[in-house]
């Protein structure tokens, strides 16, 4: 008993940890939640996959084991108890029970004594035998035997459902990779390259995985998560997504969602099933449970601007079509990249303070979500959004990044211009890295201000390669450039006096553009908020670190629905064993057992009754159970019994 209930305590804590712990998910979102430290300490633990834990199979089995020698062992007995009287108790015996009574002298016949004790044990409910002995006669009874069956229910109960757990493990996806015949893939390859020692065969007993199956598209695999990669389980049927719909709340929050499926069987090529599943409301074909889990991109196709970021033409674009899922090579001068398409989101929920400081949920607009590979290997991301948003009464073009995944997000804002558009923006950018613009605009400025220094080519000079440090590297390229040429007394008005000169230049630069693009009344407060926003666009740029800038401009949304397919061949045993414990724990607390005895017979002035009555429980409701028989016996007789051991 000690055993089987420290190996219970054992199960029921590692079945909270694989509660409150989600299951089977990649090694990189565990690695993100907990940290470096923490996520190798869980996984010396097999907390990733407890229920396939060999630790906690070992427990499982063990509790099967020890549950199953105690029901071999003691249901026999409890069995033959069950039926059994127990009609060989002597008088002594009933006697030094604890709870007895005793009619010594009645006055009635040895038969009309043994009557009323008939009629009282049938009253009360039990099942009894009636013996000659000498003298006179022994009622054996006994009621509420089941309680007996009820200890043998639970315990086979705890085995069936240990059975049940069991089958529904991975123990049999651990069998085969124990033995060498299932390797676990840990690369990122497309389903045609997994190779076949990673596949599973449509015959695994029980499995839970996820697939995502675009609209108009059909999958006859599922991926199963095993600790850092996968295995593909193939099924016995294609499962096709005819339609995916959602449904969105006013603030673009999820609300429902819902697929038209359409299973083709291969053993019945003339027939297909049709339904629609939505969250908790499965597809059940053949054993499989459908499930609707989630949704994603399906392989949304997006047109965009490329916009550089480099050399003499950066500012300039040109136009790029892609598809999410899809990497994409290019050249930037002599270096190389690949651009990796990961994801298409139609709504992006934000919190933003609104004009009182209060924070509301607002959507952002569609965005892309995607890599920039180098030719090492190294990887940023980026999440691009389609339309300006308004920040601070502004409106910008927002493009996060991050140097890792699951590292932080830092943003670049882009301010829009008039026409919500990028184009402004760019091209001042692009402006800014002709040398003859340049050039023009420093001229200009001198021959306004100091019109000897414009003679002077070493100002002109100075100024000129003040202005491109800043394109290439922002405030710090100044900084730097000055803490190496004056002293650091004289450092910080050095630095007050190179910014006021470089807002001079930058300012005429973008009112010439803007004159050359027709626009009149350049000046106001609009422009130089523009403006403003622009430099500090160009400063931040320089931690953006990717050749190019990647404007989402038309797209067309391609959903795909995830799916989650499960085959549970423990489930139906689970819930019989669940039955069984119901069953076994109501008989155990709500049925009371109890065994009477009583001896009737002759003495000196008439009939001499023994009455006891005893169970293995010492409960309250027995003490009143045992009272009440004492009253009715009492109340038969017409007298109180002389010797009396109830407490």
């Amino acid at each position: 008993m000690n055993l089987a209930i420290t190996l219970l305590v054992a199960v029921a804590l590692a079945s909270i940890v694989g509660t409150v712990l989600q299951q089977n998910q990649p090694y990189g979102d565990y690695l993100m939640k907990f940290g470096p430290y923490w996520f190798e300490v869980f996984r010396a633990l097999d907390l990733y996959d407890v229920y396939s834990a060999p630790w906690f199979l070992a427990i499982f089995t063990l509790l099967v084991v020890s549950t199953s020698a105690c029901v071999i062992r003691n249901a026999p007995s409890m069995l033959r108890e069950m039926f059994t009287y127990r009609s060989r108790v002597g008088e002594n015996e009933i006697r030094a029970m604890r709870e007895h009574v005793e009619w010594p002298h009645l006055p009635m016949s040895v038969e009309a004594a043994a009557i009323e004790g008939r009629r009282v044990l049938m009253d009360e409910g039990f099942k009894f035998k009636e013996t000659r002995v000498k003298e006179g006669y022994l009622f054996s009874a006994r009621k509420g035997s089941l309680q007996r069956l009820g200890y043998i229910l639970t315990h086979v109960a705890i085995v069936v459902i240990c059975i049940g757990g069991i089958l529904d493990s991975r123990i049999w996806l651990s069998y085969q990779e124990f033995f060498g015949n299932l390797k676990v893939e840990t690369r990122s390859i497309p389903l045609s390259q997994v190779p076949e020692e990673s596949k599973v065969p449509a015959t695994n007993p029980g499995f839970r995985g996820n697939v995502n199956v675009p609209e108009g598209s059909q999958s006859s695999v599922l991926f199963l998560n095993v600790r850092d990669g996968y295995v593909v389980q193939q099924l016995p049927f294609d499962v096709e997504v005819t339609d995916f719909r959602i449904e969105h709340y006013i603030n673009g929050m999820p609300k429902s969602y819902e697929s038209d499926l359409v299973v083709h069987d291969p053993k019945y090529p003339d027939k297909t099933v049709k339904a629609t599943i939505a969250v908790n409301k499965p597809l059940i074909y053949k054993g499989y449970a459908i499930y609707q889990a989630s949704f994603g991109d399906g392989g949304s196709r997006m047109q965009f601007n490329s916009w550089q970021l480099m050399g003499a033409s950066a500012g300039t674009s040109q136009p790029v079509a892609g598809a999410v899922f899809q990497d994409m090579p290019f050249t930037v001068g002599d270096a190389k990249y690949t651009l990796e398409l990961n994801d298409f989101r139609m709504f992006n929920i934000n919190p933003v303070p609104d004009e009182h400081g209060k924070i509301q949920e607002k959507n952002f607009g569609p965005s892309v979500v995607f890599r920039m590979r180098d030719a090492a290997g190294q990887a940023r991301e980026y999440e691009n959004y389609m339309i300006p948003v308004v920040m601070e009464g502004r409106p910008v073009f927002i493009s996060g990044m991050r140097d890792q995944v699951g590292g932080v997000m830092r943003f670049l804002y882009i301010p829009a211009d008039r026409d919500n558009k990028m184009d402004t923006f760019m091209d001042f950018y692009h402006r800014l890295h002709d040398s003859v613009l340049i050039d023009q605009a420093v001229m200009s400025m001198l021959a306004e201000v100091n019109p000897e220094a414009a003679k002077l080519p070493a100002a002109s000079d100075a100024i000129r390669s003040m202005v491109e440090k800043f394109v290439r590297g922002g405030y710090d390229a100044i900084g730097s450039d000055l803490e190496a040429r004056v002293p650091k007394d004289q450092l910080e008005r050095a630095f007050e006096t190179s910014a006021r000169v470089l807002q001079t230049v930058l300012s005429r630069m973008y009112v010439t553009m803007m004159e050359d693009r027709g626009v009149k009344d350049v000046g106001g407060e609009k422009d130089e908020r523009f403006l403003a926003d622009s430099v500090a666009a160009i400063n931040a740029m320089v931690f953006y670190g990717a050749p190019i800038y990647l404007q989402m401009v038309s797209f067309e949304q391609i959903q795909a629905s995830g799916l989650q397919i499960t085959k549970s061949p423990g489930k139906n045993v689970v819930y019989f064993g669940s039955m069984l414990l119901i069953f076994g724990v109501f008989m155990l607390f709500y049925i009371h057992p109890r065994r009477t005895w009583i001896l009737v017979r002759e003495s000196e002035r008439g009939a001499r009754v023994l009455f006891a009555t005893t169970s293995h429980r010492k409960t309250l409701d027995m003490a009143k159970a045992s009272r009440l028989m004492h009253e009715a016996m009492v109340a038969k007789f017409g007298m109180e019994p002389t010797k009396a051991g109830l407490e």
